[in-house]
């Protein structure tokens, strides 16, 4: 378990440093384990963590059992108290204390219960009684609901006042009987089987308030699982607190938290179902009063649609006059139509078989207006040339440099324009009015470039 040093350090360590290791050590080697020992000198501060000792006839060793872990405990520790823990083996570091941190912790004797609990249950779900095919859904109206608890619990109250409050007309059967002791098991069952030999009710809640372990031990007997399972009525399991769970929560139809839900699932709340019927009243009378208006409304279509034969025949006649009338306008439309075609296929004869006098004269006077107009647009177009011939020699080059004058150009062609684009040592061509020739850009004394 231990692990032991091959040789002696001669490196001095700090007491911090010491204690973490003997911390770790002592963490790392035992696991969490469960212990067993009497509660002395049992302090819960402020802040809900609680600090005391374990011990026994020879030792004692210290305990702490952090706020978190020590609301999940479901008894009041007191000194004395003989309790099983399960604790992490440890070291408070800054006093070197040796210590235990108590994860969970339980009233001695309590883990038999538990192992005996878990056992029934995976027996029972073995045998299918907690298949949720089983479960049966509870009437939404029960003609009577039963209670089997004890007369003098508390959690019978709180049940009938959920249901006065929810449902006062409701009536409630009580099977009464033990809920806790050593015949409260076989007591409960026997309620339980006759209420469902009497038939009287349509639901069933088993109730009891919290209480521990060992107080609900009853609800955990298997005479009573089987006594539910068998139960021809719908059963609701309202035993303990929130978080308490029992064999007979399991077989039930229904688990509630508590014996007030248990009250709650198995009653109808009269509230509710009266603002519900309200709301469908009024929705039932909106519906009617739509429906009766619609019918109205279509009797009174009627009523237009329905008319005297007399009057039918009066505007029959006058439907008929109508009619003749616009027979006679579409003849009429129709004939003037076929007028206005004629007229037109009149015309088009005319021009497909014209004047051919007039149309020769016409003709020759066109023939005539066509060659005046050529002959004055030629000469025209030749006094244009000329202008356009003259403008553009006096615009040509060549004409300049017959002049006397030299076009300079780079060897790539293009023509300088400015002595500033001239460096030293610059290839130029010279082009004249009767060749061309090469030349180079030479700097002179006081000048700014000269052509050698």
């Amino acid at each position: 378990m231990f692990t032991k040093l091959s040789s002696v350090s001669h490196t001095p360590v700090s007491i911090t440093e010491l204690n973490r290791q003997v911390r770790d050590l002592l963490e790392s080697s035992f696991p969490v384990m469960w212990v067993t020992g009497e509660i002395s000198n049992f302090k819960r501060y402020g802040s809900g963590h609680c600090y005391f000792s374990l011990k026994d006839a020879n030792a004692q060793v210290r305990c702490v059992m952090f706020r978190n872990r020590a609301a999940l405990i479901d008894f009041e520790p007191r000194e004395g108290l003989l309790v099983e823990a399960r604790v992490v083996i440890t070291l408070y570091e800054a006093r070197g204390d040796f210590q235990l941190t108590v994860e969970a912790m339980r009233p001695a004797g309590l883990g038999g219960l538990f192992e005996a609990f878990e056992a029934l249950k995976k027996k029972l779900a073995g045998e299918g009684l907690f298949d949720p095919a089983r479960k049966r859904p509870l009437p939404a109206f029960p003609r009577a609901l039963g209670i089997v608890t004890s007369p003098k619990a508390a959690a019978l109250r709180d049940v009938l006042t959920t249901l006065a409050r929810r449902m006062p007309g409701l009536p409630v059967m009580i099977y009464p009987t033990a809920v806790q002791g050593a015949a409260a098991a076989a007591e409960i069952a026997a309620a339980i089987r006759l209420a469902g030999e009497r038939g009287e009710v349509d639901t069933l809640l088993v109730c009891r308030g919290g209480g521990s372990l060992e107080d609900l031990w009853s609800f955990n007997e298997e005479i009573v699982a089987r006594a539910i399972a068998a139960c021809p009525i719908p059963v609701v399991a309202g035993v303990g607190h929130e978080t308490d769970f029992t064999i007979a929560d399991f077989v039930a139809d229904v688990r509630a938290p508590t014996p007030t839900a248990a009250a709650e699932l198995a009653s109808p709340n009269r509230a509710e179902w009266r603002n519900r019927i309200d709301a469908l009243a009024h929705r039932l009378q909106r519906d009617l009063t739509r429906a009766l208006q619609l019918r109205m409304q279509r009797l009174d279509t009627l009523a237009r649609r329905l008319r005297h034969p007399g009057e039918r025949l009066a505007m029959q006649r006058e439907r008929v006059a109508m009619l003749g009338r616009r027979l006679l306008e579409h003849r009429t439309r129709r004939l003037t139509r076929k007028q206005d075609s004629l007229s037109r296929l009149r015309l088009k004869l005319a021009y497909v078989r014209p004047d051919l006098p007039t149309e020769r004269a016409r003709l020759d006077a066109l023939g005539a207006r066509l060659a005046t107009s050529l002959r004055q647009t030629g000469e025209r177009q030749r006094a244009r040339l000329a202008q356009l011939d003259a403008r553009l020699g006096a615009l040509n080059p060549e004409a300049v440099l017959a002049r006397g004058y030299a076009l300079v150009e780079r060897p790539r062609g293009d023509v300088v324009t400015q002595a500033a684009q001239l460096r030293a040592g610059d290839a130029l061509r010279l082009r004249f009015a009767d060749g061309a020739v090469d030349a180079e850009v030479k700097v002179g004394d006081g000048e700014q470039g000269a052509l050698f």
